[in-house]
């Protein structure tokens, strides 16, 4: 069972209600956003509004919960009476249901915001299919269709044969704070292949057997995040100093007792899935994070 932010979607998506307006006419809730802040109210809660308080912008629809429509209407900013949030921020404190459809819309509104023109002739496209496509104009451009993208990512929790698992600090991160290694998928290559080469680049680890275990959108700005578990070949530890500036091998006694005394810092429990990866193979949900 997973336990993490955006584990699962709690709403359908109703893609066929996207070709034409019939879902503005059911009442819709409406949320706010501008990049990934949204409006909240009373604290840890999604603020919703009806179509007509919504302000202008560019609409998506989100599609049916609990028997309603859902939209959201991108802005440049989100004015400072909605109490605009962070959704990164807020995962750890939203209900699974508000979490589904707030990171579906941040997820489009990045998409949207950072891709006006078309890449294959530069013309400027227009949105359909209530912000799902960008079409470049026939009359204009080359006609071509773009869909939203998503960039996969692997994340992945190491161990070796004395059951020791590997961490890595960034470089830009402050000393004591770990987490899993991660990196993007390359073309051409299985995700597989990709966890193996990211973690014989970053820590000079080589790794045979590798096993899925769950995925996490982390639509900031546009990453699938593909979990894995693999099993170590080699124990040396050489690391890029580029992006990992220090990695380890760690017990669970370890791992447990440097967190509790906070010179180890882990990712926060219930956000990403990197904690999830690092609670399954511990066996106790971290006590101690980075917040």
């Amino acid at each position: 069972m997973t336990s993490f932010a955006f584990d699962r979607a709690r709403h359908d998506r109703q893609g066929i209600l996207r070709k034409n307006d019939a879902w503005r006419h059911e009442n819709p809730r409406v949320l706010v956003l501008g990049g990934e802040h949204v409006a909240t109210v009373d604290g840890p809660a999604l603020r919703w509004v009806s179509l007509e308080q919504a302000p202008d912008g560019q609409w998506i629809h989100l599609g049916e919960q609990g028997g309603r429509q859902h939209a959201a209407v991108v802005v440049d900013r989100v004015p400072a009476e909605l109490a605009p949030a962070s959704v990164r921020v807020l995962a750890p404190l939203l209900p699974a249901d508000e979490l589904s459809l707030a990171v579906h819309a941040v997820a489009m509104a990045r998409w949207l915001s950072s891709t006006p023109f078309c890449p294959q002739c530069g013309s400027r496209t227009e949105v359909r299919e209530a912000g799902h496509l960008r079409v470049c104009p026939d009359d204009v451009g080359c006609g071509k269709h773009h869909f939203p993208r998503t960039d996969p990512a692997v994340i992945m929790l190491i161990t070796d044969d004395q059951d020791r698992a590997l961490l890595g600090r960034q470089a830009a991160w402050p000393q004591g704070r770990f987490s899993t290694l991660a990196g993007f998928v390359e073309p051409g290559e299985s995700l597989e292949d990709a966890v193996r080469r990211e973690v014989d680049e970053e820590a000079g680890v080589r790794v045979g057997e590798v096993r899925y275990g769950a995925s996490q959108p982390w639509p900031f700005p546009s990453s699938l995040m593909l979990g894995f578990f693999g099993r170590a070949e080699s124990t040396e530890i050489t690391t890029d100093d580029d992006e990992i500036a220090e990695a380890r091998w760690v017990t669970r006694d370890e791992l447990a007792s440097e967190a509790q005394a906070g010179t180890l810092l882990l990712p926060p429990s219930g956000v990403s899935i990197s904690s999830w990866l690092i609670e399954s193979w511990l066996g106790s949900p971290i006590t101690a994070s980075w917040f």
